[in-house]
């Protein structure tokens, strides 16, 4: 069965989505393309089907940007990536709606305190924008810090889920 392929229209641009039985695997702001090139081999082997919505996954998205900013708990995500990018993916999750972390605390949470860079290269390795909210993750003191698709994109997604 190939792989659901959707581009959902958000406040805050397109999102490239690509799913398999239910579950996400790879979202960005980006290019559909750059979606696929984010999955692991085994996934991109499946091939892929175009759809106007992915059941579940766009109903979750539609009911976040609508304000229900927890909606997006509900959808289920895997994504390829290093042991420990899998637990700050897994920490950056565990992060309420209206809260952050600072990179350093997402550190101590994904192990490793001492892993500062390698949580900031967990956010940038992120494949799945929004659902895997690296989003939430600022620098300590509060600046908004880097974001792949923008300061101005980031501080959107913190002032709609109350963080700011």
């Amino acid at each position: 069965m190939p792989l659901l392929c959707s581009t959902f229209t958000a406040p805050i641009g397109k999102i490239n989505l690509i799913a398999r039985d239910g579950i996400l695997l790879s979202a960005n702001l980006s290019t559909m393309a750059a979606a696929k090139r984010a999955l692991d081999s085994e996934d991109r082997a499946m091939g892929f089907s175009e759809v106007k919505t992915i059941p579940q996954i766009s109903d979750l998205l539609r009911e976040y940007f609508a304000g229900d900013v927890s909606a997006i708990n509900g959808i289920e995500v895997r994504q390829p990536g290093a042991q420990f990018s899998q637990a700050a993916w897994q920490a950056m999750r565990k992060i309420r709606p209206g809260k952050v972390l600072s990179y350093s605390e997402l550190a101590e949470r994904a192990g490793s305190f001492a892993a500062v860079r390698a949580a900031g290269s967990a956010c940038a390795k992120n494949a799945i924008v929004l659902v895997v909210p690296c989003h939430r993750i600022v620098k300590t003191g509060g600046a908004l810090g880097n974001y792949a698709y923008g300061v101005n994109t980031k501080e959107w997604l913190l002032r709609h889920e109350g963080a700011l």
